[in-house]
This record gives structure tokens, C-alpha cells and sequence, in this order.
């Protein structure tokens, strides 16, 4: 086969046989992945998982353990704090016999939200149960089974008989719900490639832009007493509570502006604040001393992280001086995670042409694509390499809900399409033999 050029049918034949042969082992995998409650600072069970699986195949294994000074020197790391994970990036490195190809990143995030009450959940959230086409469980959708569907195309190829004549990094990264630290560690360690493709779980659809996405608390004294001398003191939860109301005002501010950026012009609120854990209080008959709520806010790419965080904490210090109470004493406000600015796809490139011709060959159908008001970890492949990258992953549905669930007949398709990619945008030689001991 000639590089960069349409693949022919009998390859797609192949290709496609390659994956139903190991679909059920992708599903294995993907299910063992769900059933690791990676969630943040736990992920060290599924990421040696993946580094037996990737080492497994031969890939060259390198483990990325985050470089705290080296984060906070780059602007677009989140903000650290002990609560975050410091758990390693596993990233695999497939290398060619001769680099003829274009290079690529293939990466997912396996750290995962908590799962809500359980109690809720039709079955426990991290049994990875199969039914009605479907795989349940705390991140089968968001996005172990996507970083499965990466895996299994490579797989798909080598049954197949070929392997990418360019070489491939496949990573695992943490973080991905906290700051985006995990994959900036991987770029700070000096990855690179031409392109890079993320298959988060976007409906078989390409995320042509996202939002940014800012994390901060805001942290309360009140002067505690008896309820039944209330007045003689001041409700840290009752600061709070009005707090929430005042910074839904920048949210109201931030909407208006939507204007700015054409591809979320559109959409009626593109910026959404939200209230995101709330706590405070004593005792029920006592005023509470002490409240904090920690928020996470959006912002349209182009926008400045630093100087929407500047606009936070002025809005915010606008309305404690004009609060009676808190004019005297004034909310602290932290900055504990994501610091993170949205990227826009540029349309047209030759990566997203080439994702194209592989959605269409697997699904009959043009490739579609969406914005996201979201943080996705392409952002920093966008704004700090300059490289396009693709978000596009399987169906799937209640992320970070109650019964999260992936379709599995999109992951068949979705793999295919990976592979088909691959195939074209990497080029093939024949495979080598895996490597062991």
C-alpha cells in the first residue's frame, strides 16, 4: 500500500475482521478496566494494567510520575493541591523498522468521578454488567472503554499482518477530571507528534471546539453562637448561600459574551457555573463558623484563563465590599484545579480529512462533528503543540451520572475507524513478531 493514500476495499475487509476476532478480548479488557475504581489518586490499579497489556505487546513502556514544579511553571497545568493524584502517565511507544509515516498520539484518561450514591445505580457501578447492548459502570463510557477501542485497533492491524510505519505513542493519563495535568505531564516530558486522536466518548461525532474550564473554592467565617442569640452572630452557610447567587451573575455576564466566539454563538448558555460541593456547619443549633463551596466555571475558547480568574476574584471582592458582613470579613478564595483556556479545531486538516474517509468507510455516512462545553484534554495538544487534535469516540451515555453506560456495537465501529485511521494516516509495514522477556 502507498502512504496517504485511500485504502483499498480488501484492507477494510481485513481490518474489519481483524477487530470482530478480538472484540471479545476488547470487551474483556474494557470490563477489567471498569471494574478499577480509578477514581483521583487511585488509578495505580488500572495503570499497571495497562502497562502489563501495552508491554504485553511489545511497545516501548514508559511510566511519566507528575513533575510538580514543572507544572506550575507551564500557565495552562491546573493548580495543585494534596487532594490531587500523583499517580504515573503510562505511555506505550510503538516503533517503526523505518519511519515513513506521520507520527501520532493516541491517548484517554482513566481516572473517573465519584459515583453518587450507589444505592441509585441498577447494578453496582463498578461491575461493568453487559445488558441491552450495553456495558454499565463508572467510567465505561467516560472513557475506559475509548482508550480499549485505541488498543484493540493496533491489535486489529497486527492480526492483519501489518503494523504503523511511524511511530505511535499510546497513553493512559490521570487527571483528565481534575486539572488536565496528566496529559500536560506527557507534553512537559516531551511527547510529540504530528496528530493526536482521543477517542472520549463523543457519539461517533468530531469535537470541532471546547470550552475552557476554571476550578476555585471560596472559604467562609462566620461568628458562631447559640441559635437562640442568632443575631449576635453572622451564618458562614447564609455568606455562602448569597455568594453562590452573586457569582451567578458573572455566569449571566460571561452568556452574553457568547457572541465572541461564532461556533457557541448559538448555543443559549455556553458558560455554565457550577455549584459543585458544598459544605459548612457545626451543629444544627449552633450559627456555623465555617462554610466553603467549591465552584467550576467554563469559559469560550480564545478567552484567557488568567485573565478570567482575575475577573472571578474582582467580581468576587465586588460584592463582598458591598456585603455588610463580609466587607469585614472577606471569603478567601483558592484556586484548586483546572486552569485550563478551549481550543477551536481548525477545520480542514489533512488528520481530520483522513478520520473522514475512515468514518465514512465504517459507517456509510459523512463524519459529523459538535461543540463541546466541556474540558477535553486535546486542548493541550491544540494550544501547546499546534497540532491537530481529534477527539471522536464511541456512543455512550449519563457520563458522570447514575447508571453511565457505552453502546457496544459503536465500539465496534468506533475501533474500525481508529484502525482505519491509523492505516492511513501512519502508513503500514509488516508487522514484526512480538517482542518477549
Amino acid at each position: 500500500m502507498t502512504l496517504h493514500q485511500t485504502l483499498p476495499d480488501d484492507l477494510r475487509a481485513a481490518l474489519s475482521a481483524g477487530v470482530e476476532a478480538g472484540f471479545d478480548r476488547q470487551i474483556a479488557l474494557t470490563r477489567e478496566m471498569v471494574g478499577h475504581a480509578s477514581q483521583r489518586g487511585q488509578e495505580a490499579g488500572v495503570q499497571a494494567l495497562l502497562f502489563a497489556e501495552l508491554e504485553g505487546r511489545g511497545l516501548d513502556m514508559a511510566r511519566v510520575p507528575p513533575n510538580r514544579q514543572a507544572l506550575a511553571a507551564h500557565p495552562g497545568a491546573g493548580k495543585w493541591s494534596d487532594a490531587h493524584s500523583t499517580v504515573p502517565v503510562v505511555i506505550g511507544t510503538h516503533q517503526p523498522r523505518e519511519e515513513t509515516g506521520r507520527s501520532l498520539i493516541l491517548q484517554g484518561h482513566v481516572d473517573v468521578v465519584p459515583t453518587g450514591p450507589e444505592a441509585l445505580w441498577s447494578s453496582p457501578p463498578y461491575a461493568a454488567e453487559i445488558r441491552d447492548g450495553r456495558i454499565y459502570g463508572r467510567g465505561a463510557g467516560d472513557m475506559k472503554s475509548g482508550l480499549a477501542c485505541a488498543i484493540a485497533a493496533l491489535d486489529a492491524l497486527r492480526a492483519c499482518g501489518w503494523q504503523p510505519a511511524a511511530r505511535v505513542h499510546l497513553a493512559s493519563v490521570v487527571e483528565e477530571e481534575s486539572t488536565g495535568n496528566g496529559a500536560m505531564m506527557m507534553h512537559l516530558a516531551g511527547y510529540r507528534a504530528d496528530a493526536a486522536l482521543i477517542p472520549e466518548p463523543t457519539g461517533e461525532s468530531l469535537v470541532r471546539a471546547n470550552t475552557g474550564v476554571i476550578w476555585f473554592r471560596v472559604e467562609f467565617s462566620g461568628i458562631p453562637c447559640h441559635v437562640s442569640r442568632m443575631g449576635e452572630g453572622e451564618n458562614a452557610i447564609d455568606a455562602a448561600i448569597r455568594t453562590i447567587e452573586a457569582m451567578r451573575g458573572l455566569e449571566r455576564i460571561w452568556n452574553d459574551r457568547r457572541h465572541e466566539h461564532p461556533l457557541f454563538a448559538g448555543l443559549a448558555k455556553p458558560v455554565n457555573l457550577n455549584v459543585g460541593r458544598i459544605e459548612g456547619g457545626e451543629w444544627a443549633s449552633s450559627v456555623p463558623a465555617t462554610a466553603a463551596v467549591d465552584f467550576r466555571i467554563s469559559l469560550l475558547p480564545g478567552w484567557s484563563a488568567a485573565q478570567c480568574a482575575a475577573e472571578i476574584e474582582r467580581h468576587l471582592r465586588d460584592f463582598a465590599e458591598a456585603d455588610p458582613y463580609l466587607s469585614q470579613n472577606p471569603p478567601r478564595l483558592v484556586w484548586n484545579g483546572f486552569m485550563a483556556e478551549g481550543y477551536a479545531l481548525e477545520e480542514g486538516s489533512a488528520a481530520e480529512t483522513v478520520l473522514s474517509r475512515a468514518h465514512a468507510a465504517t459507517t456509510g455516512q459523512s463524519l459529523p462533528s459538535h461543540v463541546m462545553p466541556a474540558y477535553l484534554d486535546a486542548r493541550v495538544n491544540v494550544l501547546y503543540e499546534q497540532i491537530p487534535a481529534l477527539n471522536y469516540g464511541p456512543v455512550a451515555g449519563v457520563l458522570h451520572g447514575i447508571d453511565e453506560w457505552v453502546e457496544i456495537a459503536s465500539l465496534r465501529r468506533v475501533t474500525l475507524a481508529i484502525a482505519l485511521f491509523i492505516a492511513e494516516w501512519c502508513g503500514l509495514e509488516p508487522a514484526e513478531a512480538l517482542r518477549t522477556g
